[in-house]
C-alpha cells in the first residue's frame, strides 16, 4: 500500500509539473501533427496501402513520444532536485514507476489527440476496430514509455541527452514497434486480431512484461551508479 502511494505521489508530481508549462506535450503534439500533415501529401500522391499507414502512425508516435520522455528526468536536474529524489526514503522502483506512469499518460494523450488527425488527413476509418486498436495503442505506448523512461534516467547527466536518448531507445524498441505496426496496420483495414496477427499481440505483451520487470530491477543501479 505504501509503495503504491509513493508511485502515485511521484506520478502526480510529474503530471503537475508538466501541466504547469505544457512544454513537452505541446511540442510533442505539434511535431506529430506537422509530420502527419506533411506525409499525407506523399501518401496521397503515391497511393500507399492502408497496412503501411499503421507503420507510419507508430513511427510518428515513437518520435513524438521522445520529446515527452526526454523531459522525464531532465526536469529534475535544476536545483539538484534529482539528487534530493534519490536521497529521499523512496525506492528506485517506486520513483521509476511513478515517472513511467506519468509519461505514459502524457504520451497517450498526445496519441489520442493525433489519431483523429491521422483519420482525417489519410482518409482512414480507424474506429472500425476501436477497442482492439486502443488495446494495441496502450500496450505499444507502455513499451515505448518504459524503455524511454529508463534511458531518460541513464542519459540525464549527459550533455547531448536529446541526441543520445533516441539513439539508445529506438533500437531497443524494434520488437514492440514491429508488433504495434503489424497489429495497427491490420486493424485500420477493419480486420480484427486473428490467428495471423495474435502472435504480434503476444510479442507486444511479452515485451512490456519483460522490460518493465528488467527496468524496475535495474533502475536503482542506474540512478545511484
Amino acid at each position: 500500500m505504501e509503495f503504491a502511494r509513493l508511485v502515485f505521489v511521484i506520478m502526480a508530481k510529474d503530471l503537475r509539473a508538466e501541466l504547469r508549462t505544457k512544454e513537452a506535450v505541446n511540442a510533442s503534439f505539434a511535431f506529430a501533427v506537422v509530420i502527419l500533415v506533411l506525409l499525407s501529401f506523399v501518401v496521397e500522391s503515391n497511393d500507399v496501402p492502408l497496412p503501411v499507414l499503421g507503420g507510419l502512425l507508430w513511427l510518428v508516435f515513437a518520435f513524438a513520444g521522445t520529446l515527452v520522455l526526454n523531459r522525464s528526468f531532465a526536469r529534475e536536474v535544476p536545483n539538484d532536485c534529482l539528487d534530493a529524489l534519490i536521497a529521499a526514503p523512496i525506492s528506485g522502483a517506486a520513483l521509476f514507476l511513478g515517472k513511467a506512469l506519468a509519461n505514459f499518460l502524457l504520451v497517450l494523450v498526445v496519441e489520442l489527440v493525433a489519431l483523429p488527425v491521422f483519420g482525417i488527413f489519410y482518409n482512414v476509418r480507424w474506429t472500425q476496430q476501436f477497442w482492439q486498436l486502443m488495446l494495441v495503442v496502450v500496450l505499444g505506448t507502455w513499451g515505448v514509455t518504459v524503455i524511454g523512461t529508463v534511458f531518460s534516467a541513464l542519459t540525464v547527466n549527459i550533455r547531448l541527452r536529446e541526441v543520445m536518448l533516441p539513439m539508445l531507445t529506438y533500437p531497443m524498441l524494434l520488437p514492440a514497434l514491429l508488433g504495434a505496426m503489424e497489429l495497427t496496420g491490420s486493424l485500420v483495414t477493419g480486420a480484427p486480431i486473428g490467428p495471423e496477427t495474435v502472435t504480434w499481440l503476444k510479442l507486444l505483451i511479452g515485451f512490456d512484461v519483460l522490460f518493465t520487470a528488467a527496468s524496475v530491477t535495474l533502475v536503482e543501479f542506474i540512478l545511484v551508479g
